[in-house]
This record gives C-alpha cells, structure tokens and sequence, in this order.
C-alpha cells in the first residue's frame, strides 16, 4: 500500500499547478490576492499559500505570513487577503465542512472503502462550492496536524485577527438576517443540526433497535424541558435534534435583545440546554458503545461497527462545535477544531487505517472463537500429552488412506481444474472425517493454538503473567511435537505396509514407477519445496479466518434459531430433532468451514494460481510423507541407494516447521494485534520466552513428569 501511494501521489494532490520552489516570491502571491476572481482562483490560491508554509519549516512559513500581512506595515496588502477569505467564507458551504468532512455519505464500510480508493486514484478539482472538498486540498498533506499543533499564541493570534476581520468584511451574509441572522455561528448551528440528524437515523436504523431495544412507537413531547426528558437512549436519540433547535431559537433572541438585561434569562437558557446536549451525546455515544457486548454474542457485522464509529465521531463533533458557539472567545475552540478535521482527513485518506479501525473487532471475534477451539489442542500434562498422541495417530491413519485417493483422482487423467477440484474434495472429505473422528492433523493446530495463547495476554504486566505465557508457549510447542510425530509416526509405515501388501497380493504396487519418480522430483528439498511448504502454512491460516467468519456469520444470522424452529425442518425431523440438529451446527460449524475451506484451498488454489502464472504449489508435511512412503513401496530397496530420495526425506522436517511456523505466526499476529499488545510488551515477552529456551529446552518438548 505504501508503495501505490507512492506512484499515485502525483496524481491525487494539486500536481498540476506550479509548486512554489525555494526562490517563490510570497509577497508578490499575497499581492496577487483577488477577492473579485472567480472561486476556482481563489482556492488555487489559497492551496498555493498552504504550500508554500510548507516549503521548508511551516510553523516558520507561517509566522512569515502572519508578519508580511501586518495591518500596520501593510494595509493595502491585508485588506486584499482580508477581502478574499471574505468571499471565499461567503461563496462556499461552510456547514458542509462542519457536518460532513470525515464521514463517509453512505452507512456502509464498503462504500467508504470506494471512496477511499477513488480519492486515492482521482484528483479533486478545486473549482468547487463545498468547504469540506476545498479544505481536504488545502490540507492534504500527512504532517499538516503536526505542525498546525505547534503554532505559538502570537501567530494564532494573528490568524484569529485576520478570521474576525474577514467576517465582518461584508455585510452580506452575516450581518443579513434573511441569510445569516446569528453570523458567522449561523453555520454552526446548521451543521450542529445536520450532525444531529444523522446520528438519530443511525440511532434508529434497524440494526441498532434490534440490539438496543429501541422502540419508535412511544409517543414523545418535543417540548419537554430537559428536566423532564428521558435520559434513556430513546428519548436520547429522539431529544437530540429538538434540543439543537430550541438552542438556536435562545441564542436568536440573544442576538435581538434590546438590553444585556433582556438577553440574561435567554443566555440561561441557552447554557441549560447545552448541558443538556452534551448529556444526551453522552448517552447516545455509550449506547453505540454498549452494542459491542451484544457483539460477541450476536455475531459481529463489519457495517455495524463501521456505523457505530460514524456515531460516536459525529457525537464528538456535535461537541466539538458546541464548544465553539458557546465561547466567548472561540479562538481556542476553533484551533481545536481545525486540529481535528485535519487529523480527521489524513485518516479518511488511508485505507489501512479504515481496515484496522473497522475489522479490529471482527478480528477478536474470530480470535476469541479460534481461542476456544484451541484450548482443545493444547496439553499441560503427560495425560493430555499421550492422549495428543493417540489422536494424532489416528489423524496419520485417515491422512494415510487421504495419499492413496490421491494417486487414484490423478490416475484418472481429468483436466488441471477437475483435477485440483477432485483433490480438494479428497482433502476435505478427510480433514471432516478427522473431525468426526475426535483424531488430529498436526497442522491444523497452529491456526487455532496461536489465539488461545494471545488470550492469556489480558494482563502482561506483571512477572507472573509473563511467566505464565512462557508456560502457554512450552505447552503449546510439546503439543505441536506431540500431533507431528503422532501424524507421521503412522503415516509412513501405514503407506508403506499397504504397499508391501498390495506386492504380496497383486504383484504390484497401487501407484506406478512413473508416479514415485515424479513424487522424488515435486518433493526434493532441491526445488521449490519450502516455498510452497511456507505457502500452505498461509492456506492452513486462511482455513482459520474463514472457519471465524463463518461461525459469526452463523451467529449474525442467527442460522441455529431459524434452523430449529422452520417448519418444513420441523415437519422432516419433528421438533426435538430439529433442535438436536440446530445445536449440532451451531457447535461444528466452524470446524466444518475450516476443514472444508483447508481441503478445497489445497486442491484448487495451485490449479488456479497455474492457470494465471503464479509459482504456487502446497507441501503438506503429513501428506508428503505418505507420498515418499508410497513411493519408497514402489520403487522397493535400491531406492535407498538414490540421493534423490533423501534430499526427499530432508525436506520432510523443514515443510513441517513451515506449516506450522507460517500459520502459526500468523495467527498469533491477528490475535495480538486484535487485542491490542503493544510493541514492548511483545518484546518483553519473547525475551522470556528465550530464556526458558535456554535454560529448560527439554520442556518444550516433552511433558511434565508429574500430572498437573
């Protein structure tokens, strides 16, 4: 991604006019300011002026400006600038900038990502009446917060100067009271209302009432004071737009008070109603909040999340422009406000920011799901460990008969894609049958293991709980050994004895010379082994994100609840079968999408990445045994006398640690990062994780001698 941004950038900001270089003249640009140009060069020259602040030290650029439009040293010159921020305040919608810079237009996370990607890919053009596309030009660069934050009392002091002046430059629009009867806080007011709205639809749209319980047919007195309101996130949600008009109409007869007498019990009332604002965005903000815990229960939807931070962002900037109407001096609150469309815009231009922000919670659900699952793969006694074992074994032996059906889908000289399809279904046919089995494919545990282990990273800062994810990893590594040696253990004599026996029967092996020749040349450690081995352990992690999304999709769905009470279900199987069989899907579906998704991925992905030129393959380290055991059958002792055969056998260990390493780091790097740890915990953690290896290696790989 950071690489695109690099080729596009030319493209996206105002590259097609003149930058001011070292030499630009920044008194001859502020002479050339024209109030009577047309808006399309005013804004070009707004954007040139920003550039040239950030030439070279902006916060430096900036004090420049400041100083070569002094009222005293320069009248004429500041009455020009003064003259054209008039009219730009005047010709373009500033509620827009208010209301809707930094939201997206439509409820819906993949909207924004297209909005995203095309103001990325397409310039904007600055021939434009809307504020919030004119400032997204003048601030599009990635430090402009930064040094906007920095800037001294003084040169704020003098930007307000040139701000207040501006607005009174003209009596049109805001000294006109059939256009702007509260000024420039007009605009305010608007957007504060326009915000409102929004967030009130969002309140009331049918996946929030669903979760919260709101019910629009209570009756509501758009009257009430809000002494009497409801401080619940109905009446919150309903209040909200009510309370933004009954503060606008105090602060219009503030404005048409004869007297500070006469205007004293409206200014009251107007500080009584803000406070009462901010308690409903609080209530609104913590309803949208609270939505999270019904979540993890029913099912998570990436647009409901993506809309429950619409609300609460646009919660804050209602606040925000509160904050600015209410001062007497808004100068501070306005500085705070810029600060945070800018902020607000650089992160509406990154799509990883839209990614991590939106799917984070997606990515604890399948995580925390992933977690419960593997606790099951995980052993902390010798017990456990022996049991790993037996189902291990039972694993190889499945997998054993998983390489036979391979040969026979190959012998049958269908196309590439029947082929891969027809392997797939092999694959998964197997990983279900394990399952069913309660047996274990090694290879499968890393997905799964990785976030039971970032679960115990609740609290990581204390020595006992380092300690105790030094514990999770050493259980976690014997139990890998333990489903490796398990898988292979069987897998290799059970394919080889099957051989020597179809030799004693038949006369003649199950699979050809032909095809154990080609099994040496695929699988020596001399090719592309390792690559596809790393690759597959990618696909073992893959199988893992889609068995979470699938079971929360189930959830979301609320797949078991329809499932169980259907008619025509219940009518087939009757009303306890139904349910038996409901419960049944809700607690396999994720083991179900797992080991399909894996098989069908093993089998097709290689066929597909062939077909567009991608050097892609898959090494299973359990099914590449069996395949060099079958080939071993085949080709009898004098293959034990070809190198090619042990560069075969060498590979063997290598594409087991890349299974499992590869899908295993990349689990643990979902979990984590979806819990939050930061980076000096992380490092905290593998330092200890070294020094148990060095000082205890034996306990990463066998069980404890006692039985806890």
């Amino acid at each position: 991604m950071a690489v695109f941004s690099r080729l596009v950038r030319p493209f996206t900001r105002q590259a097609w006019w003149p930058r001011p270089g070292n030499g630009f003249d920044i008194e001859a640009l502020l002479d050339a300011a024209d109030a009577q140009a047309a808006p399309v060069h005013r804004h070009i020259w707004l954007i040139r002026l920003l550039d040239w602040v950030r030439r070279g030290e902006p916060v430096s650029g900036m004090q420049c400006v400041v100083r070569l439009l002094d009222a005293s040293a320069h009248p004429a010159r500041r009455e020009r600038v003064v003259a054209l921020l008039a009219a730009t305040w005047r010709d373009t919608d500033v509620a827009a900038l208010l209301a809707d810079f930094g939201f997206s237009p439509r409820a819906a996370f993949l909207n924004e990502l297209g909005e995203r990607l095309r103001g990325r890919m397409l310039p904007h053009s600055p021939d434009t009446t809307d504020l919030a596309v004119l400032f997204g030009m003048l601030f599009s660069d990635a430090d402009d917060a930064d040094w906007l934050a920095a800037l001294d009392a003084a040169t704020l002091d003098g930007i307000g100067a040139l701000w207040r002046e501006s607005l009174a430059h003209d009596a049109a629009p805001f000294g006109d009271p059939q256009r702007a009867p509260l000024g420039w806080r007009d605009a305010f007011y608007d957007a504060m209302l326009y915000l409102a709205t929004q967030v009130r639809a969002i309140g009331f749209s049918p996946a929030f009432r669903s979760r919260m319980g709101i019910s629009v047919s209570h009756d509501f007195d758009a009257d009430a004071s809000p002494n009497e309101g409801d401080a619940s996130a109905r009446a919150a949600f309903r209040q909200l737009t009510h309370v933004i008009e009954r503060m606008r109409d105090h602060a219009l007869a503030i404005a048409s008070a004869p007297s500070p007498e006469a205007a004293q019990a409206p200014t009251a009332a107007l500080l009584q109603e803000a406070q009462y604002l901010r308690v409903l965005l609080d209530t609104c903000a913590e309803a949208a909040h609270g939505l999270h815990g019904h979540l993890d229960t029913q099912g998570i939807s990436v647009n409901l999340v993506f809309q429950i931070d619409q609300l609460c962002e646009r919660c804050r900037r209602i606040a925000l422009l509160l904050d600015v109407v209410l001062a007497p001096q808004p100068g501070p609150a306005l500085h705070r406000l810029v600060l945070t469309l800018v902020a607000v815009g650089r992160d509406r231009r990154s799509v990883r920011a839209l990614f991590s922000q939106h799917t984070s919670q997606l990515a604890r659900r399948v995580a925390e799901r992933s977690a419960e699952t593997g606790e099951h793969y995980i052993t902390r006694s010798r017990d456990e460990y022996m049991n790993m074992l037996a189902r291990a074994s039972g694993g190889g032996a499945v997998l054993a008969g998983t390489t036979f059906m391979k040969f026979v889908v190959l012998s049958l000289g269908l196309s590439p894609f029947l082929a891969g399809f027809g392997a797939g279904v092999n694959y998964a046919v197997s990983f279900v049958l394990v399952q069913w089995l309660h047996f274990t494919v090694a290879t499968k545990q890393p997905a799964m293991t990785a976030p039971a282990m970032a679960a115990k990273l609740a609290d990581v800062h204390s020595d006992e709980a380092v300690e105790g994810f030094v514990d999770e990893v050493a259980h976690l590594l014997r139990s890998q050994m333990a489903g490796i040696v398990g898988n292979l253990m069987v897998v290799a004599p059970l394919v080889l004895g099957v051989q020597v026996l179809a030799w004693w029967v038949n006369g003649r092996p199950l699979i050809n010379a032909h095809e154990a020749h080609h099994v040496l040349e695929t699988l020596t450690l001399l090719g592309p082994t390792l690559w596809y081995a790393a690759f597959t352990g990618v696909l073992l992690f893959a199988s893992s994100i889609l068995a979470g999304w699938a079971e929360n999709a189930f959830v979301l769905h609320r797949l078991d609840s329809a499932l169980r009470f259907n008619p025509h279900i219940q009518a087939w199987l009757g009303e306890a079968r139904a349910a038996r069989w409901s419960a049944w899907w809700r607690e396999n579906v994720s083991g179900l999408a797992a080991n399909i998704s894996l098989g069908l991925m093993l089998g097709i992905v290689p066929v597909v990445a062939h077909f567009v030129g991608l050097p892609l393959d898959v090494r299973h380290v359990t099914l590449s045994t069996g395949q060099v055991a079958a080939a071993i059958g085949t080709l009898g002792w004098p293959v034990l006398h070809e190198p090619q055969l042990w560069w075969c056998v060498a590979a063997l260990p290598l594409t087991g640690v890349l299974n499992v390493g590869v899908s295993f780091t990349l689990a643990l790097r979902v979990a984590v990062r979806s819990r939050g740890v930061r980076v000096t915990d992380r490092a905290r953690l593998w330092r200890a994780v070294l020094r148990r290896l060095l000082r205890q290696p034996g306990s990463f790989l066998l069980p404890p001698r006692s039985a806890g």
